[in-house]
């Protein structure tokens, strides 16, 4: 189902730049959570953040994905942990290779369309937690992969998921991002990304035979370390193989789980190219597009005291799956 938001930018956070940028700024509260190191299969590590002591009770336990170079820190995460554990809701997030401030052991880091890490975590928490649903959010890049798992792979502890502000085509995305004022968010990702990548160089070999550190600072777009770093390193032809591989519009179809999306068209991330048409939807996601909202911001409230859309809409997505008031397209799986 594809639907209007209910969200309304006030008059002091209409511009999609002020939804973006001000969450950054007005979430102060530093994240509360207990770190964990999970070994993975490969030899590599991920590093997960639980919100607390989970349970064993049949509560639902919320699994999050953060975005680009993201992690626990970023104004998304941190404050839905905050607003979660308000409520006595149990969280956890997984760290995607090198985002928890201690680089990884392999060469290889994550990417959009990467969904095997995420399904040995699932997996283990199914494990440890064998009566609790799960639920998954997932958040820019985290959201994208998460279509990815949800539709190639649905682990059956997954019962719903929430996809915020998605990249769903990548190269229109990796595009947009390199025009007017949305290069200001490219260049903030590029460094960080050089500067994880020249640290390999200086502690890894087979990083430093890969790349020169003068290449590395010379890379100047998303698409151009697409191109020269994510594609070769995770077995794609190109970038535009990479995209293509990856994007997830063109698998929202084949989503099994009920999963509510969630974007705004004036996100400055993106063009329209990543909004579905309705067919290309399945019953099971709920498309909601508001006309304003920025990426990842959805700021209400007044400027004294502003309010989090998304942590309010998460909430009552939640309860609506978990107690059944909800329509067909948040159907539960057969």
């Amino acid at each position: 189902m594809l639907t209007e938001s209910h969200f309304h930018a006030p008059w002091w956070a209409r511009n999609p730049h002020l939804q973006t940028i001000l969450p950054k700024w007005l979430r102060r509260t530093p994240a509360r959570f207990v770190a964990e190191r999970f070994e993975l299969q490969d030899g590599d590590f991920v590093d997960l953040a639980w919100s607390g002591e989970v349970s064993v009770d049949e509560r639902p336990l919320v699994v999050v994905f953060h975005g680009l170079e993201g992690s626990i820190h970023s104004h998304y995460a941190k404050g839905l942990f905050a607003h979660l554990q308000r409520e006595g809701r149990e969280a956890v997030l997984m760290h995607f290779r090198g985002c928890s401030g201690e680089p990884n052991r392999h060469l290889q880091a994550y990417h959009s369309g990467a969904i095997g890490d995420a399904q040995e975590v699932i997996a283990e928490l199914s494990q440890r937690f064998p009566g609790k649903p799960l639920i998954a959010i997932g958040f820019s890049l985290g959201g994208n992969m998460l279509v990815n798992l949800l539709a190639r792979a649905c682990p059956a502890a997954l019962q719903a998921a929430v996809v915020v502000s998605a990249p769903l085509q990548l190269a229109s995305c990796a595009e947009r991002v390199n025009q007017g004022f949305s290069k200001v968010y490219q260049n903030y990702l590029l460094r960080t990304m050089r500067r994880n990548l020249l640290s390999k160089i200086s502690n890894q070999q087979q990083a430093s035979e890969r790349w020169q550190p003068k290449q590395v600072e010379q890379i100047a777009t998303l698409r151009d370390f697409d191109e020269q770093v994510t594609a070769p390193l995770h077995g794609f032809h190109s970038a535009s193989h990479y995209y293509q591989s990856c994007s997830g519009l063109p698998l929202l179809r084949q989503i099994p789980i009920p999963t509510l999306v969630i974007h705004a068209a004036d996100d400055p991330f993106m063009s329209h190219a990543v909004i579905p048409r309705p067919e290309q939807l399945s019953p099971t996601v709920r498309y909601e597009l508001s006309q304003r909202g920025g990426h990842v911001g959805f700021l209400h409230g007044t400027p004294w005291r502003p309010r989090f859309w998304l942590d309010e809409r998460i909430s009552r997505w939640l309860d609506e799956c978990l107690q059944g008031q909800y329509d067909s397209s948040c159907a539960p799986r057969p």
